[in-house]
């Protein structure tokens, strides 16, 4: 059995190798970054979350907050690792009781991600956290939620970052400090 990568560029490479390419999907000339590889391996899966756990073990986080759909893969593990409670920030019309809700564009249209208007309290510390960060718009949306509930919004947490698309900036600029593992260039 191979041991876990121990420095952190090692993981970070790692993780990143395992990230396929799948071009012209879900139209053409898009390169869309599939994480189910990192995910189907448990090396990769681990190694995915210890980077995240390791990032925020002293972070006194009250919570982690998800992004539908694939930051529900990723936070609810990284929340238990964390001993915190998980936040599931849903795209409209999925949330079965009293929500509130933000809108933001798209690269084609609008959409909107709601949040239970209990999820959080004021002063809660929280970490906002998907797979990939591409214009930003969801991450944004996602903070606005949290932050309409009072809580503190610490840090965007994704796997992977797009810079060419600008998200990543697009939250810095929002004051949101932003930690990816990996980036692609393009889109």
């Amino acid at each position: 059995m191979s041991e876990l990568p121990t420095q952190r560029s090692d993981a970070r490479d790692y993780v990143r190798s395992l990230v396929r390419t799948v071009p012209d999907w879900p139209e053409p000339g898009v390169q869309f970054r599939d994480i189910t590889p990192v995910l189907k391996s448990a090396r990769g899966l681990r190694t995915l979350v210890d980077i995240f756990v390791d990032r925020y073990f002293d972070a006194r986080l009250d919570y982690v907050a998800g992004l539908d759909a694939r930051g529900f893969l990723i936070g609810p593990i990284v929340a238990y690792e964390l001993n915190v409670g998980f936040v599931p920030i849903r795209k409209a019309g999925k949330l079965p009781w009293k929500t509130v809700h933000e809108s933001y564009d798209l690269e084609y249209g609008s959409a909107t991600v709601e949040i239970h208007a209990d999820a959080c309290d004021a002063g809660d510390r929280i970490v906002l956290i998907d797979d990939l960060i591409a214009t930003g718009g969801t991450m944004l949306a996602g903070k606005a939620l949290l932050e309409r509930l009072g809580a503190k919004v610490i840090e965007a947490a994704a796997l992977i970052d797009l810079p060419d698309l600008g998200g990543a900036q697009r939250l810095r600029a929002s004051g949101l400090p932003v930690f990816t593992i990996c980036e692609f260039e393009g889109d």
